[in-house]
């Protein structure tokens, strides 16, 4: 076990121990940031703070936790190849990929466009609980488990469980961690995530073997997310010798470093310093950490800048006009649908009684129908269409539809699949989504024209639906458990995402079948052929609790 360093901070203090015993104490600085989601029109203004930084605070590491992929025009367009030009500007030392990183990959193609990024960067990945190496298109890319000796320098572009970089005369291990919950909110596919504890207890016993006692976890955990997928919090309390956590995921804003002292049991520990940046480029984070000759944490200090408050560098704003005139483009070219009324995506967290995550809104059942048209048109017997809330992202105002609206409500660029499955399954499918009914959950299903679904939220997980009804032959019947049934989904979900186990299984088994446009073309295809578009609410998802 490492010394507890604030004993010996105090014996500094007190004359105890003497400069002969005691070498002078290491400072290292990180510069960090997490969670832009495809803001590339933010990298100017972080280039400039990132410069400012440096002049004020001097030389340091620059880390990424994580989903620099989903979430703008600019991804759906350019695909991560706009932000890794502007992170190479910067000078990364690192990356850790995010959830989000996986968001397109596809059953039958992999990861290209992340295999692309990573092939573009001009700095190492990091993943100590990530296994590339059953997906054929990272083959090129996969370095060294870890990287220590001096010959043996991370390369950029290649993945590695952990780096050994040096910084100011010191040898810095900086090793990555990312969240589990990518298995059910993204596509990993062949990506294999295994367990954050496990692969951080390895990663420092190995870097201590080299001797090497200053070490960094970056992280796309969460500063205090899902405590069964982990967090940078209970990684800390868990896992002795990691110095310093840089984090994302969560999108904290940490205006300060927090220093843990105690682990899980209350029993003092080696301190660790965690920092996350919030979101979307608005916060460069500074982290100065400063270590005693056995690689304790002495003290850490620290704070967010804003972006904002800075000019655009103009070397990258020239950089970003071309980017963005095309975006523009795009984003203002007018799909020829108009909506009649103002189709909201409510959220309990915005203060809403109602919830696209929890009740059935009309912005879901015109994306769900949407669907189901683009299915009938491969297969003109599927029943019906259900889209997982977790992924309509934003409303649509009144007036002419654009596609950056249409993007922005569904930015992951999810394809659409077929999927064969017993009455059986389809019920199972529906429990699974109602099972945090009336609380929200990404995995609560939107369903099409046709489809009636009555539920009891009172009623015990797993035995809520009181009926489910589809269209047959032009008339409502009940769903024949032995029956078999093709239903239309995004492939996100066909393929177990949001914990729909029970499609999973399908898709395992082969009756899952990717065809047609991605998810936004199939709503503007239908808007522009419904062109007035008047949804409202009309009874296809009732829960019976609220009834009374």
């Amino acid at each position: 076990m490492r010394l507890i360093p604030h004993s010996i901070a105090l014996g500094i203090a007190a004359g105890l121990l003497t400069t002969s015993a005691y070498a002078a104490p290491y400072t290292l600085t990180i510069f960090h940031t997490n969670d832009l989601h495809g803001r590339t029109d933010h990298y100017p203004q972080l280039i400039t703070t990132l410069a400012e930084a440096r002049e004020r605070f001097g030389d340091g590491l620059l880390l990424d936790a994580g989903d620099i992929f989903s979430g703008t025009l600019y991804f759906t367009e350019y695909q991560g190849q706009d932000a890794v030009e502007f992170m190479n500007l910067m000078g990364y030392d690192a990356f850790v990929p995010g959830n989000h990183e996986f968001d397109l990959g596809d059953p039958e193609e992999g990861h290209q466009a992340l295999a692309a990024f990573f092939t573009a960067a001009e700095f190492p990945i990091v993943g100590a609980n990530l296994d590339f190496s059953t997906s054929p298109e990272f083959a090129d890319l996969l370095g060294d488990s870890i990287s220590a000796e001096p010959e043996h320098k991370p390369k950029p572009s290649h993945l590695y469980d952990g780096i050994v970089v040096e910084q100011g005369g010191e040898r810095i291990g900086i090793f990555g961690l990312s969240t589990q919950g990518s298995e059910t909110v993204s596509s990993p596919g062949n990506v294999t995530i295994g367990d954050y504890r496990t692969a951080a207890e390895a990663m420092v016993a190995a870097f201590e073997a080299q001797g090497v006692n200053k070490i960094v976890a970056l992280t796309h955990l969460g500063y205090d997310s899902d405590p069964s997928m982990g967090n940078d919090l209970l990684l800390a309390q868990h896992v002795e010798g990691v110095d310093v956590i840089i984090g994302g995921h969560s999108h904290t804003h940490l205006q300060a470093p927090v220093m843990l002292t105690e682990n899980d049991r209350g029993e003092p520990m080696a301190p660790t310093v965690i920092g996350q940046a919030g979101e979307y480029g608005q916060h460069l984070g500074v982290m100065q950490v400063t270590f005693d000759d056995n690689g304790n944490v002495l003290e850490a200090n620290g704070e967010l800048l804003a972006t904002a408050e800075r000019e655009p560098d103009a070397e990258a704003a020239a950089l970003l006009a071309p980017y963005t005139a095309k975006i523009e483009e795009v984003r203002d070219t007018r799909v020829g649908a108009r909506v009649v009324s103002a189709l909201p995506n409510p959220r309990h967290g915005n203060g809403d009684e109602q919830s696209v995550r929890a009740d059935e809104t009309a912005l879901g059942n015109l994306i769900a129908d949407g669907q189901l048209a683009a299915a009938r048109r491969v297969n003109p017997e599927t029943v019906l269409a259900i889209q997982n809330s977790g992924g309509v992202r934003e409303p649509i105002a009144q007036g002419d539809v654009s596609v950056g609206e249409l993007v922005a409500v569904q930015p992951f660029g999810n394809r659409l699949a077929l999927v064969s499955v017993t009455g059986a399954e389809l019920l199972e499918t529906f429990e699974i989504g109602l099972a945090n009914a009336p609380d929200e959950s990404g995995g609560f299903l939107q369903v099409s024209n046709g489809t009636e679904l009555v539920y009891d939220s009172r009623q015990p997980v797993g035995e809520r639906i009181v009926s489910l009804k589809v269209t047959q032959n032009g008339t409502l019947q009940p769903v024949d458990p032995e029956s078999t049934y093709t239903i239309a989904t995004n492939h996100f979900t066909a393929a177990g995402g949001d914990s729909h186990t029970a499609l999973e299984a399908a898709y395992e088994d082969e009756r899952s079948t990717i065809v047609g446009n991605t998810d936004w073309e199939m709503l503007r295809d239908h808007m522009v052929s419904v062109g007035e578009v008047d949804y409202q609410v009309e009874g296809r998802i009732t829960d019976q609790a609220r009834q009374h």
